[in-house]
């Protein structure tokens, strides 16, 4: 059977067919021919991937990407809907350690910003899946949010994360977590139960990996 990374990554490719290059993302500034470039820079550009997170190469990485963007767009799908068995992350040993989230996030970054979206139904072992990166990336994005913040995943479990102060309550399906914790609050459908100033910081705050 596909692995949830397979089946995001198809179904993205498909999305990106579908609505055109010009589509808006989530992704601030980026079309849909933009986010479908950056992907390929992610796992065919080794010399420039390290862009993505490394602010001294963000530059040379920018370049690239933008030079994979002028191609035809059919061209640019194709390549990301088929990595390259070589790409030190989207090889079988890696992919679904390494993409399950990427690709989940994308599709959802294209899809939330079209107009009449509506949050799609996964399977429970799906939602338990993205619970699990979900409770990691809760510790990783609110380490430095000065709160102490309970996650919880009805169904799925809870997590405690936040350089402490007062408390918060933080509580979705594992999807609009992982959206959510992602820097995507304002497209998630979550609940936050504490201070009103302190949940609105939450909100308006920078998160991600």
């Amino acid at each position: 059977m596909p692995t949830y990374a397979q089946t995001e990554r198809r179904d993205l490719a498909d999305l990106f067919l579908a609505v055109g290059p010009d589509a808006p993302t989530l992704n601030d500034g980026w079309r849909t021919r933009d986010l479908a470039a950056h992907l390929i820079v992610r796992e065919r550009r080794p010399d420039a991937a390290g862009g993505i997170v490394l602010p001294p190469l963000r530059g040379y990485a920018e370049r690239v990407r933008l030079r994979i963007a002028g191609r035809p767009y059919p061209e640019i799908v194709e390549l990301v809907r088929h990595p390259p068995w070589w790409s030190p992350i989207s090889n079988p040993l890696f992919d679904r350690a390494a993409n399950t989230l990427e690709f989940f996030i994308h599709h959802e970054d294209v899809r939330r910003a079209q107009p009449g979206w509506h949050p799609r139904e996964l399977t429970a072992d799906f939602q338990a899946t993205l619970w699990r990166r979900a409770s990691t990336l809760a510790r990783l994005s609110l380490r430095r949010f000065r709160a102490a913040v309970l996650v919880q995943a009805p169904g799925y479990g809870e997590t405690s994360a936040g350089a402490g102060g007062d408390r918060l309550r933080l509580v979705a399906a594992p999807a609009e977590l992982v959206l959510f914790l992602s820097g995507r609050q304002r497209a998630a459908r979550a609940q936050i139960e504490g201070s009103p100033p302190l949940a609105a910081r939450l909100r308006e705050a920078k998160l991600g990996f």
